[in-house]
């Protein structure tokens, strides 16, 4: 892993001077905000628009909602942004020859690819842990406050799921010069895993099977089995990011 430590700080860099930490943060915080909102007050909002032409039970929110509500809007947006951050990591590189320039120098495939992985992970990692502050303050005000520990978990298991899609857009980022056809991949491959959380026997076991758990962890309430849905995930993180370093080193930059 020759010259991970000055790659590194370049990806960092270049994800600061693009702006795209920031932006990225902005959407995670907005959506972690609104969250709680939306599930304290769409109640409210749904018997408005219904008007007195139609008598409508809601039950009244609670943290679960709020929770919930969470998961989903950073489950759904968080996994676009993954998508679109690893597309063209690679292949935009190869293409240009920024690729051919770096790897000219003392610098090893591993880490010309593990700077990135790392780059893309931090950006999601903090934007996700920002978003979760926000949606925990505005839950313990609309609501009550959740369990910390509990709120944490739930976070650290929506960054496993965006890593995993991540490194499956990268791995088509890498095998691919074009970064449609690597957001192709990505988007194909969310769509196999959508389908095969569907399934009874390995669903739980697929990033998007990890939501389940998340949201038992922040609700204080039964999770169910999370150790083996985590080491699976792990090994498919790990799995997709040495089929990456593989698939590179035998290509031609």
């Amino acid at each position: 892993m020759t010259g991970l430590g000055p790659l590194l700080g370049k990806e960092l860099l270049e994800q600061w001077r693009t702006r795209r930490l920031i932006v990225v943060a902005v959407v995670f915080v907005a959506f972690g905000i609104s969250s709680a909102f939306l599930a304290r007050y769409a109640p409210e909002l749904v018997k408005a628009l219904a008007g007195d032409q139609f008598e409508i039970v809601v039950p009244p929110p609670t943290l679960r909602d709020a929770a919930d509500q969470f998961v989903k809007n950073l489950g759904q947006a968080g996994i676009l942004t993954a998508v679109l951050l690893a597309m063209g990591s690679v292949a935009n590189e190869k293409v240009s020859g920024t690729a051919a320039l770096i790897l000219s120098k003392p610098a090893s495939r591993g880490a010309f690819l593990g700077a990135k992985l790392a780059g893309i992970g931090l950006t999601l990692a903090i934007s996700l842990g920002l978003a979760s502050l926000a949606a925990w303050f505005y839950t313990a005000i609309l609501f009550e406050p959740p369990d910390a520990l509990g709120w944490l978990g739930m976070t650290a298991l929506l960054l496993l799921t965006l890593l995993v899609y991540m490194a499956l857009t990268f791995l088509g980022s890498t095998l691919t010069r074009s970064a449609l056809a690597a957001a192709a991949i990505g988007v194909g491959g969310l769509v196999v895993l959508a389908l095969a959380s569907a399934l009874p026997t390995i669903g739980p076991y697929m990033p998007g099977g990890l939501s389940t758990p998340a949201l038992g962890l922040a609700t204080g309430t039964a999770p169910g089995p999370v150790l083996g849905p985590v080491l699976v995930n792990l090994a498919l993180l790990i799995g997709l990011a040495m089929a990456s370093w593989l698939a590179f080193r035998q290509q031609e930059i």
